[in-house]
């Protein structure tokens, strides 16, 4: 699935509020939820500045209702502009909030992925043991700790369960057990 979002601006420009609420519920009525796990490109190609208040009200405010209403719809950003990617980089750090970034080429394929904000550091180690794992359950990650740094599988179903929530991991069932995996491969940490 991908979304363009440079038709919503105007000159290049992506501002305010209320047309940042504008375009959150056009996003909201693009998108028709599949049946598996599947990633959402917002794809900023030809936007040169967004603001802040679009952000939120557009880019977070979607995310957030693709995590809580669309159990298999994980929103990344994409060919975001040096300007919007500040933008959204300091709105997220100054909220203890992340999202998965990326390039897109003409065919969809993503490179550079990435993370864009902050993550604390519980949920840094777990994210990096996603990837390092590549797909996991919540009890693999347990056995795999060292025993003073011991931490049991409801812990980590919790810390699994955060990054799910803001879409940096996907969630894949197995059979009774959930299992999860890096929303993009090739996912880099360094938060």
């Amino acid at each position: 699935m991908r979304i363009s979002i440079q038709p919503f601006a105007q000159d290049r420009v992506l501002a305010g509020t209320l047309q940042g609420q504008e375009v959150f519920a056009k996003l909201v009525a693009a998108t028709r939820p599949p049946s598996d796990p599947e990633v959402c490109f917002l794809d900023f190609s030809g936007v040169d500045v967004a603001t802040t208040s679009f952000l939120r009200e557009s880019v977070v405010a979607y995310r957030n209702h693709a995590r809580s209403h669309w159990s298999n719809v994980y929103p990344v950003v994409a060919n975001l502009a040096a300007r919007v990617r500040e933008e959204l980089e300091n709105f997220l750090i100054d909220r203890g909030d992340a999202l998965v970034a990326c390039d897109l080429d003409s065919h969809g394929r993503p490179s550079n992925v990435n993370v864009v904000g902050r993550l604390d550091g519980k949920q840094h180690v777990t994210l990096r043991a996603v990837v390092e794992a590549g797909e996991v359950d919540a009890p693999t990650l347990a056995a795999s700790q060292k025993a003073a740094d011991a931490v049991s599988p409801t812990a980590w179903n919790n810390r699994l369960a955060a990054l799910v929530t803001k879409g940096l991991v996907m969630e894949v069932s197995s059979g009774r057990n959930k299992r999860y995996r890096p929303v993009l491969e090739r996912l880099s940490y360094g938060t």
